[in-house]
Order: structure tokens, then C-alpha cells, then sequence
């Protein structure tokens, strides 16, 4: 098969970066094993760039092009921080189609990355070239039930955001014409084509998520239970959510097992506070430990020491779940359209969506089976890593990118 070249637009790329600046950059990768790339991005990462392709040596890098584009001052008024981040995203994604027409650039296929969401709008449709849109996933509204420990704010945002998600699945223009002009949509899980009223053989579903294999050796946990949770400290991880069932499951062990027992939330983030005061209420600073974002050696040992991987979250994924795949951690999750879609009985234990205390309950006895069950938990372990091999490795993503462009004809 002749090789094509893929115009890319990465809004947020950097090698030096985690999660998704990070994973657009092994994504530019992936696609340069087989095809000729041309990627454009922000100018504020052109530096990261840069200086990464001068210090390291790679052949693939020959099949890349780096373009920088970014909106005029006056229009980056409303990015502050992470502050109006969607906003700027919907313009630049507008500019730059001006800005690629005005380049001399001969492409076959141009593929959106970043902002993984199926709400919003891109507009490379408007290139006439066939269009590839994704990852996309769908986002999770929060049930009300798992925001009882949240403030009112938070209760406000979750609704308010639903409102403006579904008036754009329902109204958007732009949405529609997106959706109409793809040649093919990356799906991250089976709400994507349900909500988008996707039919025919223009869509699949895959994981966005992958992670470098940091997996060195069996560790000997001797005879100690330790349980990871990473992430954001915030409502959408639910934490609340493993610490209460964490909390209630060493609690229900002998004392002697108890001192075996421990949970680690490595993250940081505004729900921070309410976290601490719950370890407290419970007096659990024995066997519960809170840290905050550490470097990336030091987070693969917590990996390498870890039993089970605890993320009863919301979203739909987390770069931090092919992580604790690629160590062998078997999952538990709730069962929903996120994480829940990716985990089965086979490598994890996902729980059913429930009112708040049976979510407690059930968590809990999650983790009492996989204390209880040694064997278990090494049979989990030895899938888990299988499936990270199968689905969240990045050679996992280089074939399947090279298959959705193979299908599409120009």
C-alpha cells in the first residue's frame, strides 16, 4: 500500500509532558511508522518540540513536519491557566483552517486530535480532504448520588455542563456538519455512535489511553495489600468514593491484618481538603496515605508496589488505568460508560451503579475478594497485563491508525 501523508492538528503536544500533551505526541509517532505526517500545533509548544527532536535521535522523526499556528493576541483573551481552555480550543480549531489553506502543503487524509469529547465541533471538513475524527469519547454526567459530599458549586456545574453538552448534540450546526463530513470517528466507547446516531461502517470503538511498557519483574508484595489510586482530586475521580470503601474494608479485617493493609492516593486538586477531613473522621492515617503528584520514577515504584489499582471514576479514560494495566494491577472501577466499558470479571471487578452506600458496599467487597482470593488476584494480574498488551500499548495504537487510514479512499 502507498504511503500517505496525515495533516494532523494537535492543539496541546509535548514530549516532555504526561497525559494528553503527552500521549498526542506518541500518537504523531504512531501514525509516522507507516505514513508521512504533517503536525500542527500551538506555537507556545514549539519549544518543547524542538529541543526534544535535537537531543534525541529517532528515524521516524524524518517522516515528520512541524507546523505552529496560534491565534492572534487579541483573540487569547480568554485563556488564562486552564481557565477558557474550551473556548480557545473552538477558535483555533476555526483559524487554523484558514491558516492550513494558506500554507503549500499536499496531504490525503487530515485527523483531529486533542479535546476528546463529542460535543465539539472541528471544522477540517471544510479542507475537502477525507476527514478522521477521534478519539472521541462521551462525557459521563455525573450521578447525583456520588455528588452528596461535593458543594453546591459543584452540583451546579455538573447540571450546567449537561445543559450546554445536550444543547449541542441537539442544535450545534457545526456539530452535525462534523459528524456528516468524517470519513471515519474514533469512538471511545459504545454512548459515542448512540448519541451521535453514528450507523454504517464509518466509526469503531476503541481506547484513547496508552502507556509505555514500564513492567520490569513480578514483585513479592509479602503477604501486604497495597492499593493505588491516581489521579486528579476531583469530583469526577471519585476518591470519596475509595476512600469509604477502602476505610470500611480494612475496618472489617482483624487488627493484626490491618497493619497489611494500604491505600496510597497519589494526585493533587481542590477536592484535596475534603479527602484529608474524611481520613481524619475515620481516623485512618494509619493505613491511608495522600501524596501529592510526584516524578515519574518515583510514581512507577508506587505502580511496581501496588496489589490492586482502585479508580472508581467517571470519565471515559485515564492514562493512569493503561499504567496500572502495564503492571499487572488487576482494576476495580464502577460499571459504567468509562473506564467500566474497558474492565470485565476477566482482570477486574466493576460495580454496577448504585445508590451512594451500596457503591461503598459493593466497592468494599470488591477489594474483600481480592484480599481473600490471592490466586484470584495473581490470575487478574497475569490478564490484566495481557490486556494491556492487546488494547493500551502504543504498538496497539500504530496498528490500529494504519488500518483506519488504509480503509479510507481519497
Amino acid at each position: 500500500m502507498s504511503i500517505k501523508t496525515i495533516l494532523v492538528t494537535c492543539y496541546a503536544v509535548n514530549p516532555y509532558k504526561r497525559l494528553e500533551d503527552g500521549m498526542e505526541w506518541n500518537f504523531i509517532l504512531q501514525i509516522a511508522r507507516y505514513q508521512k505526517v504533517i503536525a500542527i500545533t500551538r506555537k507556545n509548544n514549539q519549544a518543547a518540540i524542538e529541543k526534544y527532536l535535537s537531543e534525541n535521535i529517532n528515524p521516524i522523526f524524518s517522516n515528520i513536519t512541524f507546523l505552529y499556528f496560534d491565534l492572534p493576541y487579541w483573540m487569547r483573551f480568554c485563556k488564562k491557566g486552564e481557565k477558557g481552555g474550551l473556548l480557545h480550543y473552538y477558535m483555533w480549531q476555526r483559524g487554523i483552517v484558514s491558516f492550513i489553506k494558506r500554507q503549500t502543503l499536499c496531504y490525503d487524509i487530515v485527523h483531529n486530535l486533542n479535546f476528546h469529547n463529542d460535543w465539539m465541533p472541528v471544522f477540517l471538513w471544510k479542507l475537502k480532504k477525507p476527514m478522521v475524527w477521534g478519539p472521541v469519547g462521551h462525557p459521563q454526567r455525573i450521578p447525583k448520588q456520588y455528588l452528596k459530599l461535593y458543594s453546591k458549586k459543584q452540583h451546579l456545574t455538573n447540571e450546567l455542563s449537561w445543559l450546554i453538552k445536550k444543547t449541542y448534540w441537539k442544535y450545534s450546526w457545526d456539530l452535525h456538519k462534523t459528524i456528516d463530513n468524517s470519513a471515519h470517528i474514533w469512538c471511545l466507547n459504545h454512548s459515542v455512535p448512540a448519541t451521535l446516531g453514528l450507523k454504517g461502517n464509518n466509526y469503531s470503538i476503541y481506547p484513547s489511553v496508552a502507556s509505555k511498557d514500564f513492567y520490569t519483574e513480578k514483585k513479592d508484595t509479602n503477604n501486604y495489600f497495597r492499593v493505588l489510586s491516581v489521579g486528579r482530586f476531583v469530583a469526577t475521580n471519585g476518591f470519596d468514593l475509595a476512600l469509604h470503601s477502602f476505610i470500611g474494608f480494612v475496618k472489617s479485617l482483624p487488627i493484626t491484618e490491618q497493619k497489611l493493609c494500604k491505600l496510597t492516593l497519589v494526585g493533587t486538586g481542590p477536592e484535596r481538603k475534603l479527602y484529608q477531613r474524611i481520613i481524619q473522621e475515620n481516623q485512618a492515617d494509619d493505613f491511608v496515605e495522600m501524596t501529592e503528584w510526584m516524578d515519574h520514577q518515583s510514581l512507577m515504584k508506587q505502580y511496581q508496589e501496588a496489589t490492586v489499582f482502585l479508580f472508581p471514576s467517571h470519565e471515559a479514560s485515564g492514562m493512569v488505568v493503561a499504567e496500572a494495566l502495564s503492571f499487572g494491577l488487576p482494576i476495580i472501577c464502577l460499571e459504567n460508560e468509562g473506564l467500566g466499558h474497558y474492565i470485565d470479571e476477566s482482570l477486574g471487578i466493576s460495580v454496577p451503579e448504585q445508590n451512594y452506600a451500596d457503591t461503598i458496599i459493593a466497592l468494599k467487597q470488591a477489594l474483600l475478594k481480592l484480599y481473600k482470593i490471592p490466586h484470584l488476584t495473581n490470575i487478574m494480574s497475569d490478564r490484566a497485563r495481557k490486556h494491556y498488551e492487546n488494547k493500551f500499548s502504543w504498538e496497539s495504537r500504530e496498528s490500529y491508525l494504519h488500518n483506519i487510514y488504509n480503509q479510507i479512499e481519497e
